[in-house]
């Protein structure tokens, strides 16, 4: 499998994109104006405590105050009193030392964890903490070992915090990791000084910014090649790879042909298909993605697809097929949190067993962590993925101002029985005459046409005169009623 990292650069914003054999698999965005908190380390200041949540809101300087549970509070102060009582911790005007665990997400504020944890690109370092962790990609139980004992005897020799080997670690010589387990010591020490220091409310520590961390987190044995647009950020990850990565050295590019990077391989194309509601299927079936407040759902449909030899081997194909488009489109759109998939219901058991078994195979190439259960008897699939940022959809739209969101509109039909209904309500309580409607053309149009024998019998009945504007301005679901 061929795969490379394109990285295309501009002054508001950077974009990532990571290509599989020629084809778009995940776009990571960041914006000057919405850069990622993850990561960062701030100086906080408790500003509530909530009991009866266990947890705390707490002010680290943004205009939302983050959200610390008594589960991501520091192990050794826990193991250190024993309680779950978050008021035994944490009270208001605290001073506490908390790490961003979660970017802010909608109307949600950043989630915080006071367990601070430093990455680089073999190891994890945990100041605060003494265990000792292995990547649980690294399969290879001798190798697992030999991890282990490399980050025991460094942390015995220094006396230092907790470490966890990263999936990048594995067949590294321990001259390699013990160099990275320095610098990362080092960056602790400093940031340790800045937080001795520092006012409340300020940031600490930022983590890389999205070019070095796409080098740091997405590069894995078999990348290609790495291109970038920007002869600057060429510069700076060419002097990272020297200094952490220098196998990565031969493959990091500098692009500079006439056509724009993205469009090599139909990037731009692909972005905008990810932010439709329907994927179609080679097949001929499709899928439906819906993205709510509290799950994802995706619906799988067989289509036009008729090739089978018989129904039950068509909704096999077909939802096989949708496996894999599914673990892309997840990918690519970055759905998070609770996701459920409605897959076509199969009589067969192992028709269910095999589909299962497909779609844990394509979410394995995910580096965020996914958990998914059994095909359940009425062919819906529950899963959870790791969301740490926010949806392609959320970084690159934003709610329909005339629906707010909802995806419908209320039909003319509709809003001319409201009409009347609000006629009605004004000519009993100021006893008018005449009445102004105020209304877009289709509801105008309507009113002027299939319900004006309605309109007629109440203009009788009430005994007022109504007149007609229509606004271009107003959306279908806006009108006035205005006394004259």
């Amino acid at each position: 499998m061929s795969e490379e990292i394109l990285i295309n650069v501009t002054p508001p914003e950077t974009r990532v994109a990571v290509i599989e054999n020629g084809v778009l698999q995940e776009i990571v965005i960041e914006r000057m104006s919405q850069q990622e908190l993850l990561g960062n380390i701030y100086i906080g200041e408790v500003c509530r405590v909530l009991p009866g949540m266990e947890a705390a809101f707490v002010d680290i300087g943004l205009s939302k105050a983050g959200f610390l549970h008594i589960g991501d509070l520091c192990q050794r102060d826990l193991d250190a009193k024993g309680t779950t009582n978050i008021e035994d911790y944490l009270y208001q005007s605290k001073r506490v030392t908390v790490q961003v665990i979660k970017d802010p997400i909608g109307s949600k504020g950043a989630r915080l964890s006071a367990e601070i944890s430093i990455p680089s690109r073999y190891q994890v370092y945990m100041p605060y903490a003494h265990n000792i962790g292995i990547s649980q990609r690294i399969e290879c139980e001798e190798e697992r070992d030999r991890l282990r004992a490399c980050l025991e005897a460094f942390q015995s020799e220094y006396e230092t915090g907790g470490f966890i080997a990263r999936t990048a670690a594995e067949g590294e010589e321990e001259s390699v990791l013990e160099a990275d387990l320095m610098f990362l010591d080092k960056l602790w020490q400093a940031v340790a000084t800045k937080i001795t220091t520092a006012k409340s409310k300020t940031l600490v520590y930022q983590d890389s910014p999205l070019s070095v961390r796409a080098l740091r987190d997405l590069y894995r044995e078999g990348l290609d090649r790495v291109r970038v647009d920007s002869r600057e950020t060429h510069i700076k990850l060419v002097q990272f790879a020297q200094e952490f990565v220098p196998e990565l050295l031969p493959i990091i590019e500098h692009y500079s042909g006439d056509r724009p990077l993205f469009d090599i391989f139909q990037v731009e194309d692909e972005i905008t298909r990810a932010l439709d509601r329907k994927v179609s299927l080679k097949s001929g079936g499709h899928l439906v993605f819906d993205q709510t407040e509290a799950m994802a759902t995706v619906d799988v449909n067989t289509g036009g697809y008729v090739g089978g030899r018989n129904l039950e081997e068509t909704i096999f194909k077909t939802n096989l097929e949708a496996t894999q488009a599914i673990a892309r489109q997840l990918r690519l759109r970055n759905l998070g949190g609770i996701i459920i998939i409605d897959f076509i219901d199969m009589q067969s058991e192992e028709h269910r067993s095999q589909v299962f078994l497909a779609l844990e195979k394509n979410l394995a190439k995910d580096h965020a962590k996914t958990q998914i259960s059994e095909v359940s008897s009425l062919g819906l699939v529950e899963m959870t993925r790791k969301r740490t940022r926010e949806s392609l959809e959320h970084i690159l739209c934003e709610p329909c101002s005339t629906c707010s969101g909802r995806g419908v509109l209320r039909t003319p039909e509709t809003i001319c029985l409201e009409i009347f209904r609000e006629i009605f309500r004004e000519v009993r309580q100021y006893n008018v005459q005449r009445l102004m409607i105020l209304g877009s053309n289709d509801v105008v149009d309507r009113l002027l046409d299939e319900e004006a024998h309605m309109l007629a019998e109440l203009e009788s009945f009430l005994g007022v005169q109504v007149k007609f504007r229509a606004e271009a301005s107003y959306t279908q679901e806006q009108y006035d009623v205005v006394l004259l």
